[in-house]
């Protein structure tokens, strides 16, 4: 169970030395710092279930989310989360792992979010189509159908029938929200090439 500083004091409000009883329990393996004043006291949950409540608000996209979703073929060990209006990357490392968070445009934040429940814990992860356009949107520009084409298919090496079963609505919706080339380049291809 994720537990803050506040519920801590609480937890030990019966201790003279509450910091000190926190310490001790991090020690003994009963707490585990997710960064300041934020624990866990399970020590399998999976970092997924803690990557929203490091940094908020964001959700789970980017790579991370491409490989949850089978799209590209590397494993990553990295939660990579999306934000807005954060105006710098934070990383955060520690015993549950590495997460990343970067921001996307306001206006595109808010669309293409799932609920996961897993367990006792919920976290929020971006659908397959709002991770690639998160993706290509953080991607150095491109001009073209043809290099959208090859930034798709070589460099992020998702599969072309993978690619063909997003759902081409959902992509059309969410690439203008980000007033970004790579996703204009996409809307090109989804409507010349009729995908």
């Amino acid at each position: 169970m994720i537990l803050t500083l506040e519920e801590l004091k609480d937890r030990y409000k019966d201790y003279v030395d509450y910091k000190g009883k926190i310490s001790r329990a991090e020690k003994d393996g009963k707490l585990y710092r997710i960064r300041q004043g934020l624990y866990e006291d399970d020590s399998s949950v999976n970092g997924r279930c803690l990557a929203n409540s490091i940094y908020s608000p964001s959700y789970l996209s980017f790579d991370y989310a491409l490989s949850y979703y089978g799209l590209i073929p590397e494993g990553v060990y990295v939660y990579t989360n999306a934000t807005f209006r954060k105006e710098k990357s934070k990383i955060y490392k520690g015993y549950f792992g590495t997460f990343t968070y970067r921001d996307i445009p306001a206006k595109a934040f808010p669309y293409g979010i799932r609920v996961i429940k897993e367990g006792d814990y919920v976290y929020l992860l971006a659908s397959p189509e709002k991770a690639l356009c998160d993706k290509l949107y953080i991607m150095p520009p491109v001009t073209s159908v043809k290099k959208i084409k090859e930034m798709l298919f070589e460099d992020l090496r998702i599969e072309e029938e993978d690619f063909r079963s997003l759902s081409k609505e959902d992509l059309l919706f969410l690439a203008p929200l980000y007033k970004s080339n790579n996703l204009h380049q996409l809307v090109k291809l989804l409507k010349e090439e009729e995908i």
